[in-house]
């Protein structure tokens, strides 16, 4: 009935449509629990089957850890013991490996689409380490994504592992405490994009730092120094906060929780501990919901999701979950458009003297609209060819050769640039091209605060990575405020006035994925830009950069799984620090502040 999945679907057709495909179209929602096997995904006759008391769906709902206690524990006797040796063996040492690489909270039975990439990284990586294979060489790419110092420290340990048994390990990375273990580090650079592809410094760690076109190098022999910026003050109970009682969503053990507002708050905890839970399942859609009932005015009393009341919220004007999900999913969307700069860079070529002699208004500069763009191709660029058992390819188009525009539109240039010259141009040339534009000029800046003045600014959205959206998304926000909010607070003259700005709440989920040691300090300082714009940051990290620059730090464990969902620890950086016992997060944030206190001014 439901396809071993445990839960009601509709009929699976294998000839329609892939089996991937047909799960996440029908599991994007709520779906209901399949009520033939009551979710346990297999027949009657397979579930009454007993072992040790327990069926076999019993053993497959248990946490990594929990399974792995309940196995190591297993005492068996005569016949059974002697058909279980070998395969007790096999699943002790299976889950000793995932353990190893930090999933212990993960029940065994999760659903492989439900895993973030990180979780399934760490499971390949798991299944590999049981195999015993020798001369092989593993490639993986950024393996500590969503990992906490603590479980960072296992992985590497299993890496080493992999390697001590005659193995070679490639890993692309940007962690930094990786980076410091390995033999052999190639650096490339010294820029993103264009400004990139050399070969910058190759060797031990020790000639990378002293490579002086190294960026990577240079972060490494002078780290990051915290706070660089001063905190903002922050009194338990007397703050202006967001105060949930009794949370209770999957782990989260009835938290009574108070988040200061227009502050930079990380909550931080091992994988598992119900971070996601409380931030993106209860403070976002509590909040989202009662904001959107507001605008509605509606007087509909429904109860909170997840808790008991959530209060503190009627000074918010909206919320938004900063993620990383693509900014759009056609060739036409691109980062001047997304933004909202590419408006007024086609009203600046409509008030040429060319387009005004023509009659030419913005529009006519548009590849979303009929008139100037190129009806070859539609404004994409580029034609999809679809093509018989095979997946689809896409070309260049043919009529405009990739500029998106006609040719009559093509013959009006502004400063010598005709409007596709101008959509092929990087963010960092743009901005001086349009140094005199402030409307242009000010998101263009922001883009290179955030490090992405390598991008062009009609890069095809598809072709972006999560990172680049997720700083996208943040820019498209900054550039709301006045410009007057975009520098940073020590550059800011003492009397300027500060505007009064919309109070919005801003949640991120691990932002630094995928992000470079430099670019994490231009990610840091757009925060901050956003809370000095009066606005509310909550960001769920386990970087710590970022927790070191945060105003108030919430830690979530002591475990994962139904270890976690408890408070261990809250505060400001170096209140965590103070913490002796139960707090993970604590224990390397007192080293971390340790080295990385920044000197008195």
């Amino acid at each position: 009935g439901c396809y071993g999945t445990g839960l009601e679907l509709p009929e699976f057709d294998e000839q329609q449509t892939g089996e991937e495909s047909w799960w996440s179209t029908q599991t994007d929602g709520e779906s209901a629990i399949c009520r033939a096997c009551d979710g346990k995904r297999l027949r009657p006759e397979a579930l009454a089957v007993r072992f040790g008391g327990l069926g076999i769906s019993d053993y497959t709902a248990m946490p990594v850890q929990e399974a792995e206690r309940a196995f190591r524990g297993m005492r068996l006797h005569g016949r059974a013991r002697t058909v279980a040796r070998d395969v007790l063996a096999e699943i002790r040492a299976r889950l000793s490996f995932l353990k190893a690489v930090g999933l212990s909270y993960l029940a065994l039975d999760r659903a492989a689409p439900t895993l973030s990439g990180g979780e399934a990284q760490r499971i390949r990586l798991a299944s590999q380490l049981g195999s015993n294979l020798r001369g092989v060489c593993y490639i993986l790419d950024e393996p500590t994504i969503g990992l906490h110092p603590r479980d960072n420290r296992a992985l590497l340990a299993t890496l080493s592992k992999l390697q001590a048994k005659g193995n070679t390990v490639v890993v692309v990375e940007h962690d930094e405490e990786t980076i410091r273990r390995a033999a052999h580090v190639v650096d490339l650079g010294p820029g993103a994009g264009s400004q990139g592809g050399e070969l910058v410094a190759e060797g031990s760690v020790e000639a990378l730092m002293q490579s002086p076109r190294s960026v990577t190098g240079r972060l490494l022999a002078q780290p990051l120094r915290h706070p660089f910026m001063s905190r903002r003050p922050t009194r338990a109970g007397r703050s202006e906060s967001l105060r949930i009682t009794a949370a209770r969503l999957h782990n989260l053990r009835n938290l009574n929780v108070a988040l200061p507002l227009k502050r930079l708050v990380c909550v931080t905890g091992i994988s598992g501990s119900g971070k996601s839970s409380l931030v993106r399942g209860v403070l976002h859609e509590n909040v989202k919901h009662r904001l959107e009932r507001r605008q509605r005015r509606s007087r509909q009393t429904d109860g909170p999701r997840g808790c008991r009341d959530i209060r503190g919220w009627d000074g918010l004007s909206r919320v938004m979950e900063v993620d990383q999900r693509p900014i759009g999913k056609t060739p036409r969307s691109c980062p001047a458009t997304y933004v909202g700069f590419w408006d007024p860079i086609r009203r600046l070529f409509a008030d040429t003297p060319e387009a005004r002699m023509r009659g030419y208004t913005a529009g006519r500069f548009s590849f979303n609209l009929k008139g100037g763009r190129c009806e070859a191709c539609e404004g994409q660029g580029v034609k999809k060819i679809e093509m018989s058992f095979l997946p689809d390819v896409k070309v260049v188009c043919e009529e405009c050769q990739g500029s998106r525009f006609n040719q009559e539109t093509l013959t009006v240039r502004y400063k010598g640039k005709s409007i596709a010259d101008v959509l092929n141009t990087s963010v960092d040339d743009a901005a001086d091209f349009f140094a005199a534009h402030t409307a242009i000029r000010h998101p263009l800046r922001l883009l290179q605060d955030v490090g992405l003045g390598y991008l062009t600014l009609g890069q095809q959205s598809p072709t972006l990575s999560g990172g680049e959206a997720q700083r996208i998304k943040l820019v498209t926000e900054l550039a709301k405020t006045r410009s007057g909010q975009s520098e940073p607070r020590e550059n800011r003259s003492a009397r300027a006035p500060v505007t009064k700005a919309v109070h919005a709440l801003y949640i991120l989920d691990e932002p630094t994925i995928g992000l470079h040691m430099a670019d994490v300090e231009k990610l840091i300082r757009v925060l901050h830009r956003l809370v000095d714009a009066g606005n509310s940051v909550v960001v769920i990290e386990h970087n710590l950069d970022v927790i070191a620059e945060a105003d108030w730090i919430l830690d979530l464990g002591p475990g994962g799984g139904d270890d976690g969902g408890r408070i261990v620890a809250s505060g400001t950086p170096e209140d965590v620090a103070r913490v002796k016992e139960g707090s993970s997060t604590a224990k390397f944030l007192r080293s971390f502040l340790t080295k990385r206190r920044a000197k008195p001014r």
